[in-house]
Parts: C-alpha cells; structure tokens; sequence
C-alpha cells in the first residue's frame, strides 16, 4: 500500500477522533486538529513521517477551497461597502507589521532585502484559523470579527504583490548558495530567467483567469447546469480549483492567488451558490487535514536546538501584531472588548508563509535553515491562536469590555424587568424593539458592545456579558422576572443557558429561538416552555401572502396560516419523542402530511365562499396584496 494512503488514513481517522473530544473539552476544532498534528507527527508518535508532508501538499487545497468560497462572496458592492476597513484597517496593518520586522531583522544583521521579505510573509494572518474560530464561537458577526475580516481580505488581495515581489527582492538579494530549483521543463527555464520576468508571468496569469472566467467559465457552467447531471457540476467546480492551482504552480507561485481572483470574477455569477455547496464539503474536509498537518510539521527537534530564538520569535511576533492590531482598533474606534478580539485573533502567522518561504528558497530569498525556524516558528504561532482567543473569552473581554454595569443612572440593571432577552442578533432585535414598543421593560444581554450602545441609545436596557454565567442572570433579575427568551445564534451556548436557568432559576419561563428542526426537537425534549423555528414565522407570513395573491380571501388565508402554525406546532412536540428512531420518525411525518391534506380539503367542502368575503372589502384585500389580485381561486 503507498504511504500516502496510510498517512491520509490516519489523518482522516485523526480528524474523527480531534474534534469531537476538543468539543468536549470547550475547546475549538481548529486546537483538536492542532494538538492531534503534533501527537501523531513525525516529532510525536511518528503514526505519519516525511511522507505526511504530501499529505499536506494535498490538504493545502482546503486553504485553497477556502479562498475561492470567500472570493465567492466578494461582490463589487461588499467590496465597496468595505473599502475603508480593508485600505484603512488592512493596509495599516499589513504596512506597519511589515515595517517593524524590516527594522528588527536589520538590527539582527540581515540584508533589507531578506528582512522586508520576511517582514511581507510574517505582516499574514492565518484566513482558515481565524474565520474557523470566529464562526465557531458565534463571533464572526460582531464589530470585532467584521474588522478582522476585512483585514483579512485585504491580506488575501496583498499576497498578490507580495508573491510577485520575491522575484525581484530575490535579484538582489545577496547569493545564497541554495539550489534555485528544478534543471528542467518550463520551472526549470523559469528559474533561469531574470526575476521581472517571472513576475510578468504572474500579472498574465492573472489577467488570463479573470478574462477566461467572464468569457469562458460562465458558458461552460451554463451548458453543464442544463445537463441537469450534479456530479457534472461538481467536477467541473473541482477541475476549475485544481486547474487554475496548476497554472499558478507552473509559475512557482501560491496556487491560492489565481484561485481567490477565480472566486471573486465569479462572484456575481447566477451558479455562485450551486458552487459553494458544491465545494463547502471538500473545503471543510481538507482544512481538518491542513490543520493536522500543520500541527505535524512542528520540528519539536529544531525547537530544542534553538529553544530562545524560536521563542522570541514566536512570542515577538505575537505581540507585535497584538499592538498593531490594537492601535488600529483605537483609530478605528473600536469599543475596548472588539478590540481586543480584534487584535489577540489575528496575531499568529498565516498559512500563506509555508508557501512564501518555500517559494523564497526556491528564489534564493532565504537559506533553508533561516526559513525552517520561521515555519516552526509560524505553526506554533498558530497553535497558540485557539489558547490565545480562549484566554480573550475567559479572562480579558469580560473584565474589560463595556462593563455589566455603568455609573450612570439610566445603565443602571434593572432588577425588576419582566423579561431577560439574551442574545441581540437579527431575530433578537426585532423581539426587543416590538416588546420595547408596546411598553413591556426587557433586559438584553449580549456579548457584542456595539449592539450594547446601539440598544441603549434608542432607548432599551442592554448590558455586555455571557448570558451563561449565573452571577450575570442573578444580576438581571432572573430570581424576579418572568420570562427568559433565548435568541442566541450558537446551538451548545443555547443548550448551558437553559441548563443554567432551569437549575439556578425553575421560576423562568423559558421561550427559545430554534437554529433547526432537529434542535427544536431537542429544545422541547429539555422542557422548555416555548419554541419557536427562527423561519417559521417569516416563512408563514410569505406563504399567506403568496395565497392572497393568488385569490385567496386575506381573512381566509390568515386563518390558513394560523391553522398550519398550530399544527405545525402539535407535531413538533408529537416528533421531539421519537426523532431518533428514523423508521417511526418517517413513518408518523408521512401521517400527519396525509392527516393535514385531508383536513384542509375538507375544511375547503365545508367553508361558505360567501361567508368569508363577509370578512374583508375587495379594498383590503388588494392593500393586502399590494393591489395585485390574480383571480385564480375565484
């Protein structure tokens, strides 16, 4: 059997055992895969060697996977919307960390040219660690996490001057001695040529895939969607990852940047979403596997030679970034507890420098062993990344962000309002503003400052902190109010907020916002008191007006939604006992599918068309369809 296949096997079975015991543990999957690296590594256990490091090679097409999904989502008018961030944010970010290493490696002794080089791959932050993180802890959406994207996103735009720099730094570059790479076929020309030329190459490339992707991409996703064949689709979405990542590898570049361009060209196709969900899978498959190999790669060897000068640079580095970012989030004027996510999430090195150092070898920008103790240093860097931000959710944030209470009077907890509302997403915003408008006092809770202040100042009671926490629900009033409504957007925080009131406080009534089906089965086997579906609501409302569109009486269609709302209702409760045995779970939802036609039809046999135009004036009924009537059910 090859090595690689056994490799990849305990990758994959790495994979299924990290994460599952990480989730256990509190902590995230990107740690789980980190640490399971290390164990298994050739520094470690030694379940995988040398040859793991073609195992890397192949999951570095997660990264790549990931870049093309987020080059996906960038529309000309996100990228507008996001202009001052990304220039503001981003360029700062990458120009001042680049300085500072420029002038620390020049203090060291190093040639400007090697320190601005190593400055320009160090400036990266680590795009799968840190949105993995984000998204894993709910923060992806806070001010801090829209901050930190942007920077990103501008990094992944920089790699493209920075890759087609080398080139040049490596011109001038004192010589080094290392090999300048392979003798023969087209890399082995390339590499005798002189360093403008590569980069030329490069700028063609890339004006070559945006102009085939608007010329020739579009028509052939067009003409494989008609075939109506899924695995057509899929291979063609794959052919295109891997096709473009072998013309930027016969350059000898990131096979990341023409992908990431690819992405962003067809942003605005009409087969965007088709793509994504046809490459989400893979892409989440393989980051799992580069993340472990990452953790492999860790020379624990080279780390005992040279334990103070990986340490410094390690802990250098960090810092460095953790400033910068920070001072950044000031002038950007970021509230104290964004900021620190800010600045503390983005602080490691990115996967982008494995490739700019192994690229700079083959340049002849750096010695081999000057750039293995900068890989080292980078992956420890990222294994640091989920301690890091754990050590921000635990201990900093929610002792130096916007505080539970204020000095101010009118911030002052309200003990005795009736209702605690925690978590201020788009679900728990339009609760507080319609039970603020009726007059009923509620106290939110979240953990993003910006909607703190946002709350306060139209008038609504909002305080910063972990709804988990006892002290702070104590501090809420729980012991006093009457309702806890739960709008978090996180399935397991949901789950430790109702364990927690339910224990500390059986005098709440409980009423949850359901992420799923699935998760609304399991919020009612908990015994709360009140669920709802987070679409079910917006969906009804669609649906009734789409039937009063087509003719149906708005009374008669209101009381359709309603009677489906209620049904609706009865089942999930009826399907939370048995959703885990598929047979009687399928079995009873093609019953009550037969049980609801047959009531409907006979409610249409027995219900008097005179009777329900009694109910509404053809005026309301037009103002309720915006005028529009179809006259299909008349």
């Amino acid at each position: 059997m090859s090595p690689i296949f056994l490799s990849a096997f305990v990758y994959l079975l790495c994979a299924v055992i990290a994460v599952p015991i990480a989730k256990r543990l509190g902590l995230s999957s990107v740690l789980g895969y980190l640490v399971a690296g290390m164990v298994i590594g050739p520094f470690g256990l030694q379940f995988v060697g040398e040859e793991g490091q073609s195992v890397m090679h192949f999951a570095e097409f997660g990264v790549v996977m990931m870049l093309f999904l987020i080059g996906l989502e960038l529309q000309p008018s996100l990228l507008w919307r996001l202009r001052g961030p990304i220039l503001g944010l981003g360029g700062g970010q990458v120009l001042l960390t680049a300085l500072a290493i420029l002038v620390t490696g020049l203090i060291c002794g190093l040639s400007w040219q090697v320190s601005l080089a190593i400055g320009l791959a160090l400036s990266l932050s680590s795009t799968a660690i840190v949105l993995q993180s984000l998204k894993e802890k709910g923060l992806a959406g806070s001010t801090g996490g829209r901050s930190a994207f942007s920077v990103l996103l501008f990094q992944d735009i920089a790699l493209i001057p920075i890759l087609a720099a080398f080139p040049l730094l490596a011109t001038l570059t004192p010589v080094t001695g290392d090999d300048h790479g392979p003798s023969g076929g087209f890399q082995g020309w390339l590499s005798h040529q002189p360093g403008w030329m590569n980069t030329l190459l490069v700028l063609g490339a890339v004006v070559a895939i945006i102009v085939t992707g608007r010329l020739l991409v579009r028509p052939a996703l067009q003409m494989v969607a008609k075939t109506r064949a899924r695995e057509a689709f899929v291979a063609l979405a794959l052919a295109l990852v891997v096709g473009i990542a072998l013309l930027m590898d016969s350059l000898g570049v990131s096979a990341a940047l023409g992908i990431f361009l690819a992405g962003v060209v067809l942003a605005d196709s009409e087969y965007r979403h088709e793509l994504e969900a046809d490459i989400e899978p893979f892409k989440g498959l393989l980051l799992g596997v580069f993340f472990i190999s990452v953790g492999a790669s860790v020379d624990f060897a080279l780390i005992g030679d040279q334990p103070g000068l990986v340490a410094g640079i390690v802990f250098g580095l960090m810092a460095l970034k953790a400033v910068v970012l920070f001072v950044l989030g000031v002038m950007g004027k970021l509230k104290l507890d964004q900021r620190l996510l800010f600045s503390l999430s983005m602080a490691q090195g990115s996967e982008f420098a494995f490739v700019l150092f192994g690229f700079g070898i083959t340049e002849g920008v750096f010695t081999g062993e000057l750039a293995q103790i900068l890989i080292a240093s980078v992956a420890l860097t990222m294994a640091l990344t989920p301690l890091v931000m754990m050590f921000d959710e635990k201990i900093l944030r929610p002792r130096f962000g916007t505080k539970v209470t204020e000095e101010r009077e009118d911030d002052a907890m309200d003990e005795h309002a009736p209702v605690i509302l925690a978590g201020m997403g788009r679900f728990g915003n339009f609760v507080a503003r319609m039970l603020n408008a009726q007059g009923i006092e509620t106290t939110v809770i979240d953990n993003d400052s910006d909607h703190i202040d946002m709350l306060r100042r139209i008038g609504i009671k909002a305080f910063y902190g972990d709804a988990n926490r006892h002290d702070l629900l104590e501090s809420a009033g729980a012991a006093e109010a009457k309702l806890l409504i739960v709008a978090i957007d996180d399935e397991e925080r949901t789950r430790q907020l109702i364990e927690t009131a339910q224990k500390h406080f059986p005098n709440l009534n409980i009423m949850v916002r359901a992420l799923s089906m699935n998760h609304q089965y399991q919020l009612i086997e908990s015994g709360v008191d009140y669920t709802v579906h987070q679409h079910s609501a917006s969906a009804l409302q669609l649906a009734e007006a789409a039937m009063i569109r087509l003719g149906c009486r708005a009374h008669k269609a209101s009381r359709l939604a309603k009677a489906f709302a209620i049904n609706e209702n009865e089942r999930a409760h009826e399907l939370a006992g048995i959703h885990r045995d598929k047979k009687a779970f399928m079995d009873t939802i093609r019953e009550h599918v037969g049980e609801m036609e047959r009531q409907f039809q006979q409610d249409r046999k027995d219900y008097s068309r005179d009777a329900d135009r009694a109910w509404d004036t053809q005026r309301i009924r037009d103002d309720m369809a915006g005028g529009k009537d179809l006259e299909l059910n008349k």
